[in-house]
């Protein structure tokens, strides 16, 4: 028997930062279901080439260059994917950006590279969606958190503050747009393989170190925070708003001190 309970066939979905990545993998699950995923970037040559990939087997994946730190921009995106395909169903906000190094070493132009992108962009995003949800008076929106909102992990201080600055974003845009039918939750990844993370992950000290602390042991993929998002985006999760999911493998459920009995 057919059951529409976790479907997100035929929605309008807007994934940004999805070039690569978790974002990528992201659109991905959206397009291999029957929605219309529309992806944005800065860079217009990777973009179209993921969304020519993405396309291959049939699914409708859209690209439109977008520079995710610029609020007028982002205002005209959200109008433009509304003028073409009608509505938007679901908006996944993905673009994120981060440099490690210490603390005292931030300059303003890094530290304002990072919060323009991961928090103040993600923000004016959200608006300029959720403009267009409010004249329709439905719609879902989920935003890419980090464990990073939990604890922070040291040497990525402006990052770490701009997560959490997006775990109260969901919650209190949760909280104001409930009345128009509309959720807002966040999915935040633990350690994921992607392109950027494998060197990192391919540190033997950190590999240990990400192995003791992961009670399911192995690193996460793009497809897992996909399926979190998928579920999210689905009439199976018609009563869940202002909720930050956190899907790390455990990682975040305790302290694991080196005690074996």
């Amino acid at each position: 028997m057919a059951d529409d309970l976790f479907s997100v066939k035929d929605q309008i979905v807007l994934v940004s930062g999805a070039s690569r990545g978790i974002g990528r993998g992201i659109a991905q699950g959206f397009a291999d279901r029957g929605a219309v995923v529309v992806i944005t970037g800065r860079v217009a040559e990777t973009l179209e080439e993921t969304a020519r990939q993405l396309s291959r087997s049939g699914a409708q994946v859209h690209a439109k260059v977008c520079d995710a730190s610029d609020a007028k921009a982002l205002q005209k995106l959200a109008d433009d994917v509304v003028a073409q395909f009608g509505r938007i169903d679901t908006l996944v906000n993905c673009a994120g950006v981060n440099k490690r190094m210490r603390a005292e070493q931030y300059d303003e132009a890094t530290y304002d590279y990072i919060t323009n992108i991961n928090i103040r962009g993600a923000f004016f995003l959200s608006l300029a969606v959720g403009r267009h949800m409010i004249q329709a008076r439905s719609g879902n929106q989920i935003n890419i958190d980090s464990i990073n909102s939990h604890r922070p992990l040291r040497r990525v201080a402006p990052y770490a503050m701009s997560k959490a600055a997006m775990s109260h974003m969901t919650r209190s845009l949760a909280m104001e747009w409930g009345e128009y039918g509309i959720r807002v939750n966040a999915v935040a990844p633990g350690f994921i393989a992607t392109d950027l993370a494998k060197p990192v992950l391919a540190n033997p000290a950190i590999d240990e170190w990400r192995r003791k602390n992961t009670p399911l042991g192995r690193v996460g993929t793009p497809e897992d925070i996909a399926a979190a998002c998928i579920f999210l985006a689905s009439p199976a999760a018609s009563y869940i708003t202002g909720q930050v999911l956190y899907v790390d493998g455990g990682t975040t459920c305790g302290l694991f001190w080196p005690l074996e009995v």
